[in-house]
């Protein structure tokens, strides 16, 4: 059971990892982007709606794309002040805990919520409100969709390393986590 857990556990990580690896090259686009539209704007009085857009579209798919990755890293915000200093089993049961009380029902809440949002920008392939910005709204509105369904299967894996290192079968890590 234990090996089954761990191969669970490791095919999500990697995805979460691979995932992270190749939006976080959305980071250079956006940065290169908006260096475009400043040059294009004060040195040669240009504009385009489409690509100013397009930092939108990069923004979501980094922030909401990558959040899994952020998870599987630790990186998101929690109270250190305490958890730090907490052992290895204590950590383990508040990841556990906070998976089944907070991090599974909202991202339920959220993909639950999102769902006839989303449909309803897929069903009409909604647009850009501006004649020429990006006819693909609904794609940017689908990222939610991913967001709840990427962190969702990352909660999982966070449960499961938890519960294996509540039963010493694993050591919780800052990167990776280690298999005993």
């Amino acid at each position: 059971m234990t090996g089954l857990l761990h191969n669970i556990t490791k095919r999500i990580d990697q995805f979460s990892e691979a995932t992270g690896r190749v939006l976080s090259w959305l980071t250079l686009f956006l940065v290169l982007m908006q260096f475009l539209i400043v040059l294009g704007h004060y040195i040669f009085h240009l504009g385009a709606i489409y690509l100013q857009e397009s930092l939108l579209y990069m923004h979501s798919m980094i922030f909401l794309g990558a959040a899994a990755y952020t998870l599987r890293h630790n990186g998101h915000v929690r109270v250190d002040v305490f958890y730090s200093g907490f052992s290895e089993k204590t950590k383990a049961w508040i990841n556990f805990l906070g998976c089944l009380i907070f991090l599974f029902p909202v991202t339920i809440l959220i993909g639950w919520m999102a769902w006839p949002y989303v449909m309803d920008s897929w069903e009409s392939m909604e647009g850009s409100i501006e004649s020429s910005g990006i006819q693909a709204v609904y794609l940017l509105k689908s990222m939610i969709l991913f967001f709840a369904a990427t962190l969702f299967l990352q909660a999982i894996s966070l449960l499961l390393h938890s519960w294996l290192t509540i039963r010493g079968a694993e050591h919780l890590s800052e990167e990776e986590p280690e298999v005993v």
